[in-house]
Formats: structure tokens, C-alpha cells, sequence
């Protein structure tokens, strides 16, 4: 399992792209530890000065599927789409 675990697979010094790490609190399958576990290993052994942010969102109400209701789930693809267009660099007014 160790050969395909991203946790433990993570590379000292190596350039990583830009990382969106979501879970939810009631998570039955993926426990919220597990993605905050990944995001601390990435953010120790990632190159600081070459390789992108590492975000962090833990959803206090979800459960494996997230949202439930449309609202909340259109919030969710908001907030996931103005991540990517803020690492794609498509934010700044001009």
C-alpha cells in the first residue's frame, strides 16, 4: 500500500503543483485527519520557493458527497473554480 499512498509517497525538495485539499467532517469513508495529514506533509516537504500553495478546506457540515442542497454545492464549485482561476493567474482586473 505504501507504493501508492500519496501521503507517504510526498518527495523532499521536489516542486509540486498548486493543491486544493478538501474533506468533510462526517466523512464516513475519508476521515477529515486524512486530507490536513497530506496537506502538513506536502506543505514540510514541498520546494517553498518554486512550487504553489497548498489550501486546506474542511467542510464542517459535509459528509463524503459534500453539499446536498444546490445552493451549497454551486458555493462549493464557485469556491473550486476561483481557486483554479486564481492559480491560473485569471483574477487580476486590468
Amino acid at each position: 500500500m505504501k507504493s501508492y499512498s500519496p501521503i507517504n509517497n510526498v518527495k523532499q525538495g521536489v516542486k509540486y503543483p498548486s493543491c486544493l485539499l478538501t474533506g468533510g467532517l462526517h466523512d464516513p469513508r475519508v476521515q477529515y485527519w486524512e486530507p490536513a495529514k497530506f496537506a502538513a506533509e506536502l506543505r514540510h516537504g514541498h520546494d517553498k520557493d518554486s512550487s504553489g500553495p497548498v489550501c486546506l478546506k474542511i467542510d464542517m457540515t459535509a459528509g463524503h458527497f459534500s453539499a446536498s442542497d444546490r445552493y451549497k454545492y454551486l458555493s462549493e464549485l464557485a469556491f473550486d473554480y476561483a481557486f483554479l482561476l486564481d492559480q491560473l493567474g485569471l483574477n487580476e482586473k486590468k
